[in-house]
């Protein structure tokens, strides 16, 4: 599994963890980061995390949150505004880095396959 870059690293400590809003990852954070993140926590795992307790549930759990956020985001198309399509997409994308970190697949490998 890879590890956080060192400028994920610090910014996360020049942040205090408020990395996390209530509809997803602050909007300057690039799916890079977002998966050096959900790769940290899956290695550090610490208390009270959700994104631990997602980890401790396993893959089936997580795949589960990236299909109901898919078909939010479906219905976010169809009938609200784009900011909250965005939101829903946002969350998709979480789920995707989370699910990479639970099963070790690279940045890379997901990329090769585009």
């Amino acid at each position: 599994m890879q590890s956080a870059p060192a400028s994920i690293d610090n910014r996360q400590s020049t942040i205090s963890g408020a990395w996390y809003t209530a509809i997803g990852y602050l909007a300057d954070v690039t799916f890079e980061e977002m998966y050096a993140l959900a790769v940290s926590r899956k290695r550090e795992m610490p208390a009270g995390s959700g994104t631990t307790a997602l980890f401790e549930a396993g893959s089936h759990a997580i795949g589960k949150k990236l299909v109901e956020e898919a078909a939010e985001s479906w219905m976010a198309a169809r009938f609200e505004s784009e900011d909250a399509l965005a939101a829903e997409l946002s969350q998709v994308l979480y789920y995707v880095a989370c699910m990479m970190a639970e099963r070790d697949v690279a940045l890379e490998d997901v990329y090769r396959n585009l």
